[in-house]
């Protein structure tokens, strides 16, 4: 009988885990997670799972995994592969044999230079002991600054506003969001964040982060300096491709793959943030993509694959983002975009859809209270995968029905 191996046990590999039982995959199947708890989700952590400090938001109650037979190892690291004996080598000579393995790995905050892991007044945001560890550092009146503005760090600062802390939000780039959202949206979210008491420097060069038991302070290049009771730090994330590396699995900006998921080891696949891998509606352009929904699809895709289907991803991109009563949703990726068109929904939420030098969309970009863009971004997404090259003025108009232009 076969026996899969997954390594990671957060929500890609727990997904894939029990993709393979829905895809009638009769053999053993091993999860190995470093962390002592069952694979839980991730986005809670910088937004209502903060505010609570609950216990995590787990994927699935340990008895699924019973009932799916799914052996659950956790608190362990997996120390090496080896490719020839096909076997993973845990702590202690512990070893598991394999006949596919699967990497779900994830990725781990990127730290700034010199920064100490140790310091209990400067904080990164990957982990729920780090979601716990920052609950713990704030209350009403304390005041936590924030290096980073992209997705985990202003939804930090939405939260921390709304457990009442004081916060002050530093990015290096002249505007939060730089990383694939637009500036018009980048512009809302900043403002929405201003109406809310968050302070936002841009273009401020970090020299050094430094703490004791007094507090905590973000030193600039210019001389000047921001006293915090924290500092959580929020640049971005490293691939965790350690493993993959030491066994001569290729690397390109994550452990790569190819359209399939299978990694340069034919016996080897990886998915989620780990791992970069060729876009099917991009010309074959590689990504690696931090993102729940990405985790979530190439999960269940992988467990098709591991089982022999053969089946390419051809998902378009999605990501999503909550900040007080805001959702900001992207589907594709406007890199590229010759043209963008703005549809304007009700309660001042708005769409900017993103078409290239052919007319074809690549990408949508929304904004708005609650679930206002939900659908139109959905419809969006299956325009993407279409290859469709919809008129730019039915695009704008909020009286043409996206729904007509894809049967079109």
């Amino acid at each position: 009988m076969s026996h899969i191996v997954i390594v990671g046990a957060g929500e890609c590999g727990a997904r894939a885990a029990f993709a393979l039982r829905e895809k009638g995959f009769e053999g053993e199947i091993t999860l190995i997670g470093a962390e002592p708890h069952l694979p839980y989700e991730r986005p809670p952590l910088s937004k209502d799972g903060l505010v609570a400090a609950e216990p995590p938001k787990y994927v699935a109650g340990p008895e699924r995994y019973e009932e799916a037979r799914i052996t659950v190892v956790t608190g362990v690291a997996v120390e090496a592969i080896d490719r020839r004996r096909k076997a993973v080598l845990l702590g202690g000579g512990r070893a598991i044999d394999y006949d596919r393995l699967l990497l779900a790995t994830g990725a781990r905050p990127r730290a700034l230079p010199d920064m100490s892991e140790n310091a209990a007044r400067i904080r990164m945001l990957r982990t729920h002991a780090d979601a716990l560890a920052i609950r713990g550092a704030l209350a009403p009146g304390r005041k936590l600054a924030i290096v980073g503005g992209g997705f985990i760090g202003l939804e930090l600062a939405a939260t921390a506003r709304k457990i009442g802390a004081d916060v002050v939000l530093i990015e290096g780039l002249p505007r939060v969001l730089s990383r694939g959202v637009p500036q018009e949206i980048a512009d809302v979210v900043a403002e929405r964040h201003r109406q809310e008491g968050v302070e936002i420097v841009c273009g401020g060069r970090i020299a050094a982060l430094e703490a004791d038991n007094g507090g905590a302070r973000v030193l600039f290049a210019d001389g000047t300096s921001r006293l915090a009771d924290l500092i959580v730090v929020g640049i971005g994330a490293v691939p965790n491709t350690e493993l993959a590396e030491a066994a001569g699995l290729l690397i390109e900006n994550g452990i790569a793959v190819d359209e399939t998921l299978r990694t340069s080891d034919p016996d080897i696949y990886a998915a989620g943030d780990c791992c970069s891998f060729p876009l099917t509606h991009y010309e074959g352009r590689r990504v690696r993509l931090e993102a729940w929904r990405n985790a979530q699809d190439q999960g269940t895709l992988v467990a098709a694959n591991l089982t022999g289907a053969g089946e390419p991803l051809t998902s378009v991109p999605w990501f999503w983002s909550d900040q007080y009563e805001l959702t900001l949703q992207i589907a594709g990726l406007a890199e590229g975009a010759a043209t963008t068109v703005r549809r304007d929904l009700t309660d001042g939420a708005f769409i900017l859809f993103h078409l290239d030098g052919e007319g074809r969309l690549i990408a949508a970009s929304g904004i708005g209270p609650g679930n206002a863009v939900a659908r139109d971004i959905r419809l969006a997404e299956m325009l993407i995968a279409a290859g469709s090259r919809p008129d730019p003025a039915a695009l704008s108009s909020p009286e043409t029905k996206l729904k007509k232009l894809l049967a079109a």
